[in-house]
């Protein structure tokens, strides 16, 4: 109990203190979630959203097709987005393995199932005369959209949040396509995993407290975003 106390003691000291190495994680961390997030969503929605008012030949079995993306493990992802950019890969010539634009690569296809499938659930649970009534005023297929979205906009802002939990939660991709290089492309959970290992508990669970924290301000602002 003893050896807990000082350690989170000494986690603190470092949040208070405003540690360098420990902040310049968290920023990299953040940075490239909302990143991943943002560009996961530009594609995740537009998608759910598609298949939620489509029908189609074949929606059910895209539909599961999707469900299972949403277990889509991380190393997967991280193996095979790293064979796209090493040296040998197709993508090699833009030297990118390593560098915080392949974290946002890696976790933008992680996020992209969570926050179509989110979308479409809500779509599909939307009251079906949105569209036909946005169609009666005269608006064309991109107002009616748009329409769909604000009516469901609270749902739709679940979604980007679950996909933002998905990716600033995430080490596999992390790890593997930004190489944990310190000061570059170390991430808070990287560096929780790597400081742990190394017998520097207090460090990692200082990141811990921030990552908590971020994920408790995130689902805080949607909740009051979602009352008001």
């Amino acid at each position: 109990m003893d050896f807990l106390t000082a350690s989170f003691k000494t986690a603190l000291a470092l949040i208070i203190s405003l540690d360098p190495e420990v902040f310049n994680a968290v920023f990299t961390s953040v940075s490239v979630a909302v990143w991943s997030t943002l560009l996961a969503a530009i594609l995740g929605i537009p998608l759910g959203t598609s298949i939620g008012v489509g029908t189609f030949p074949g929606r059910r079995l895209v539909i599961t097709i999707l469900n299972t993306l949403m277990a889509l493990p991380t190393v997967v992802v991280g193996l095979v987005v790293y064979g796209f950019l090493s040296r040998q890969g197709p993508l090699g010539d833009f030297n990118l393995l390593f560098t915080p634009q392949a974290m946002i690569i890696g976790q933008t296809i992680l996020a992209i199932p969570i926050i179509a499938n989110y979308s479409l659930g809500t779509v599909a649970g939307a009251d079906p005369r949105i569209i036909p009534t946005a169609q009666t005023l005269g608006a064309g297929p991109a107002l009616c959209f748009m329409q769909l979205l604000v009516e469901v906009r609270f749902g739709i802002m679940a979604a980007v949040i679950a996909g933002f939990g998905r990716v600033i939660a995430e080490v596999g991709v992390a790890m593997m396509l930004g190489g944990n290089i310190r000061g570059y492309t170390r991430t808070m959970t990287t560096a929780i995993a790597m400081e742990t290992s190394k017998g520097e508990f207090a460090f990692g669970l200082a990141l811990g407290v921030i990552l908590m924290t971020v994920a408790l301000a995130v689902n805080l602002a949607l909740n009051i975003v979602q009352q008001r």
